[in-house]
């Protein structure tokens, strides 16, 4: 929330907040924001994500994030820093080295340039209601969060660094993106390496060597031969489960609200490196991995539209909000293979009262099995939020991986909402879209998901959850997962979630 600053308010509290206080004090137009969030999750794991054997032992943890939030806001500016500190719960020792390093990172600093406000007579730019760049480390969030989102369920979240023109005019909306990476300063040319790659890996002979300049390795899941697996990436490249991060990328989005419906449209162009697959030489042993040395990218483009009407506000029917979606992908994927995927959606939530209640259809393309292997027909879900789409214990399109002959998602969501508490049941029955050579079947199971949360008080909510899945011996088939191996095929999860949101001003 913003506060407007008192210049002649007597009595600044001391500090560091005080000091934070008196500097934005000097103008009186100035509004200020200074919030914090403290958000625990505690969590126990018998099959999230991939199926375990019957005799895996259940993972138990508790993660945190604890944001603090600076805004302020005048008529020519906006200005936006989030720190952000993500951490387990007796991941680090009660005391550590200097050498151990830290989590805390900036999840957000922008700022916002406005150039013109047709409401505001400073102004002399009147002839678009809003213009303004906003640049630097930011969260980009469209319609639903399907494709483009914050992914706010995981504790560290996403933002991407980047300049974004944002035009405001008769209702509609017109957002341009640019953003570019690069993981290092370079004296000469552009470095098409992605991520932060470990210093050390094993070789295929279990030996730890320097990493060779230039290459991502590989790790064991992903083929590598060394012994014991490598260790993971500093900073993992890529989102959803994928290999690499983008290079830049465009994006593009347009909104239009209307008195019965919202249409948006999105076009996101994003490139990725070139590799050329490499080993080389090291301490005796070979480390194998992808060299990022050729020149050029892999360009994927993504466009579509959305479509979201609402009918019936404020007669005794209650309230239907329908949504249609359709996406397209051309171009290359990250690995330069022929790209040609789709994904659409249908849902219905029909609310009056205290109740809402709903279904759903969602498709994203995959291979068949006369696929070749330069072509590929698996969309890719962008930057979006999967745990609030396919399935709240991840199986599909997360961390850990998503089936190559694609998905169908058949649900119904239900809900029930008073002023302090809500109780909510979502069930989703998937299958793959394609037919797989190795089975007939092709269902991958049910899922039933279950939330509650209770308002304890104006900055502190309590969420308890609770999912369980009756999967087909098709899901461990299709994630990858050994042919040879029983599985527990009743996987459960549950967590709570303690998220305090305190704002300092009120």
């Amino acid at each position: 929330m913003y506060k407007k600053l008192n210049t002649k308010r007597p009595g600044w509290p001391a500090g560091l907040f005080g000091l934070v206080l008196l500097f934005c004090s000097f103008s009186s137009t100035a509004q200020l924001s200074l919030t914090g969030q403290l958000r625990s999750r505690g969590e126990v794991r018998q099959g999230f994500g991939n199926l375990l054997t019957k005799e895996a032992v259940a993972a138990s943890f508790i993660s945190q994030r604890t944001r603090l939030q600076f805004g302020y806001k005048r008529n020519h500016l906006n200005f936006g820093i989030t720190a952000q500190d993500i951490r387990l719960w007796g991941q680090d020792a009660s005391t550590i080295s200097a050498t151990d390093g830290n989590r805390l990172m900036l999840h957000e600093g922008w700022a916002e340039i406005i150039l013109a406000n047709k409401a505001d007579t400073s102004f002399r730019f009147k002839i678009l209601d809003n213009f303004s760049v906003k640049i630097g480390r930011q969260e980009l969030i469209y319609d639903d969060s399907r494709l483009i989102g914050n992914l706010d369920w995981l504790q560290q979240g996403r933002r991407f660094d980047m300049a974004l023109m944002k035009v405001m005019n008769n209702g509609w909306q017109f957002d341009l993106g640019y953003a570019f990476n690069q993981h290092s300063e370079n004296f000469t040319g552009v470095d098409y390496t992605p991520g932060n790659i470990p210093q050390y890996v094993k070789n295929d002979i279990g030996v730890l060597v320097p990493t060779p300049g230039g290459i991502v390795p590989l790790l064991a899941a992903n083929g590598n031969s060394a012994a014991g697996g490598s260790p993971a990436y500093t900073n993992p490249p890529g989102t959803n489960g994928a290999n690499q991060n983008y290079k830049n990328f465009v994006s593009l989005y347009i909104a239009k609200k209307l008195n019965w419906a919202k249409v948006s449209g999105l076009f996101f162009k994003d490139d990725f490196a070139k590799y050329r697959p490499a080993f080389v030489p090291a301490g005796g042993g070979t480390v194998y991995g992808r060299a990022f040395d050729v020149k050029g990218t892999q360009d994927r483009y993504t466009y579509g539209v959305m479509i979201s009407p609402t009918y019936g506000i404020g007669s005794g029917f209650g309230r239907l909000a329908l949504q249609g979606a359709y996406y397209q992908q051309k171009g290359e994927d990250r690995d330069g293979r022929d790209l040609n995927a789709y994904h659409y959606s249908l849902s219905a939530l029909w609310s009056k009262g205290k109740w809402a209640a709903g279904p759903g259809y969602d498709v994203l393309s995959g291979n068949k099995s006369t696929t070749s292997a330069q072509e590929s027909r698996r969309f890719d879900p962008l930057y979006g939020t999967p745990h609030k789409f396919w399935g709240y214990m991840d199986f599909f399109y997360a961390g850990t991986g998503s089936p190559a002959a694609g998905l169908k998602n058949y649900y119904v969501k239900t809900k029930y909402t008073r002023d302090d508490f809500f109780l909510a049941a979502d069930y989703h029955h998937f299958s793959v879209a394609n037919a797989l050579a190795a089975t007939s079947q092709r269902s991958l199971g049910d899922e039933l998901d279950l939330t509650a949360g209770y308002t304890v008080n104006k900055f502190t909510v309590v969420e308890l959850g609770y999912s369980i899945m009756k999967a087909t011996g098709t899901l461990p088939l299709v994630k990858g997962q050994a042919a040879t191996t029983v599985y527990d095929k009743t996987p459960e999860w549950a967590y709570l979630t303690i998220n305090i949101k305190p704002d300092f001003l009120q």
